[in-house]
């Protein structure tokens, strides 16, 4: 098969794979980006139809282009935002090659440079940029054995109500998509179980301004790594509805009946922990937290924000919460479904690089690996609280591309081979 060279090697095409190879056309760095299918896929097959984006229009973009059709506070849908990232390299005619699946990457032997192995042939490079993002491997729980009858997926399988044979739902999760998802699964006419655990729960807004601005005017996107035990709890925030603040207890007395933390099932018998009022009360501590701060901001800068009084009412706890049920049977239920919305696993398998700590998870600073010309993009905290952001990950690569580009000068240097001319000339020119 064939063999091309090229200076940096992008794999993927999604909203990293896109911003990466936005910066490194306007360096005039010769690139390449490779996607297993098509620009965004992701946005188009993996997130069910319903799904729209976290963050307003104003915001949750790349800093040069607008959502066309779009008012600045909506929450554009999947589709949009794949055809977004569609028109955006198109823009600077990005060098994007649908269809090319990279099986393997390592170093090249005795000279700098990588070989990746695709699908259309060998790619050698002197950088690689990872840019498969953080949603590669969807985990289910080994927790609940295959039983007839039970259907189980992941939330990236999830598409729609009708998809979903009939009968009572389990979702597992409750952050964003899983509690979108048992919305969406209740306002259908199922009956829904939602497993709860750890999570934060920020207002979507407040006194008149979107989550995501008080993350930005209180300094909250440039966190550069969460607090210790709690790298992986989950935030429940949503633009579904136009935009709502996720609250379990409206959701419950909607008629989802909310259970603690899935943790194991026998004889058709699900149990869940006895976590879940501590759950709830630790989401509504964060969630008045953000209150407080946004409060003393308006204080003490003297804005002219309405107060919201009533945010901080919280309605009672809800009987399934005070006397949660701590088993369900199956088959007394009419249980049909598990969806599983577990969160995903990173997937290196195809990559013979020294650069992973002992768990398997990349080693990098801000992207940087400590594999010379390895670099990752579109992770979660990768530089800070907005990586994995739309937004985020944009400047994310604006970093990287200049790291390639600085490499790329040491790289082109070579010594005058005649020391004599070369302080010679330097002579002249200071004469």
């Amino acid at each position: 098969m064939k063999l091309e060279t090229t200076d940096t090697l992008v794999i993927g095409a999604g909203q990293a794979g896109i911003a990466m190879s936005e910066h490194l056309t306007r360096r005039g760095i010769a690139h390449i980006v490779v996607e297993r299918a098509r620009i965004a896929e992701s946005w188009r097959t993996r997130r069910w139809d319903s799904l729209v984006a976290n963050g307003p229009a104003w915001h949750d973009r790349f800093p040069n282009m607008e959502f066309e059709g779009h008012s600045p506070d909506e929450f554009v849908g999947k589709d949009d935002v794949a055809a977004y990232f569609q028109s955006y390299a198109e823009r600077f005619a990005g060098p994007v090659r649908s269809g090319v699946d990279v099986t393997a990457l390592a170093p090249l032997k005795g000279r700098p440079g990588y070989r990746a192995e695709t699908s259309d042939g060998a790619i050698e490079a002197q950088s690689v940029v990872v840019a498969t993002g953080a949603f590669q491997k969807p985990v289910i729980p080994p927790i609940v054995p295959e039983t007839e009858g039970l259907t189980q997926i992941h939330s990236s399988d999830y598409r729609n109500p009708a998809a979903l044979p009939e009968g009572a739902v389990l979702v597992v999760g409750a952050g964003s998509s899983g509690a979108q998802i048992a919305e969406e699964l209740m306002q259908a006419g199922r009956r829904v179980y939602l497993s709860v655990g750890p999570h934060d729960r920020p207002p979507r807004s407040y006194r008149g301004r979107d989550f995501v601005w008080w993350l930005g005017v209180l300094g909250k996107w440039n966190r550069q790594a969460n607090a210790p035990s709690t790298e992986h709890v989950t935030i429940a925030v949503s633009g579904a509805n136009g935009g709502q603040t996720v609250d379990f207890r409206r959701l419950a007395d909607d008629g989802i009946t909310l259970v603690g933390r899935t943790e194991s099932c026998a004889d058709h018998v699900l149990s869940f922990g006895t976590d879940l009022e501590r759950n709830i009360c630790r989401g509504d501590a964060n969630y008045l937290s953000v209150l407080d701060e946004a409060d003393a901001y308006v204080t003490r800068n003297g804005l002219d924000l309405p107060p919201e009084p009533s945010a901080r009412t919280l309605a009672a706890m809800p009987a399934c919460v005070t006397a949660p049920l701590l088993e369900l049977d199956l088959k007394v239920a009419g249980l049909s479904t598990i969806v599983w919305a577990t969160g995903f696993a990173n997937d290196y398998g195809w990559m013979a690089v020294d650069a992973f700590d002992e768990a398997g998870l990349p080693e990098h600073q801000r992207g940087v690996s400590r594999a010379p010309g390895i670099y990752f993009l579109g992770l979660p905290w990768l530089s800070g609280r907005g990586s994995s952001f739309i937004w985020g990950v944009w400047h994310d690569a604006k970093y990287l591309a200049d790291h390639i580009e600085i490499q790329a000068g040491y790289r082109a240097y070579h010594p005058d081979p005649d020391p004599a001319r070369a302080k010679a000339r330097a002579a002249s020119r200071t004469a």
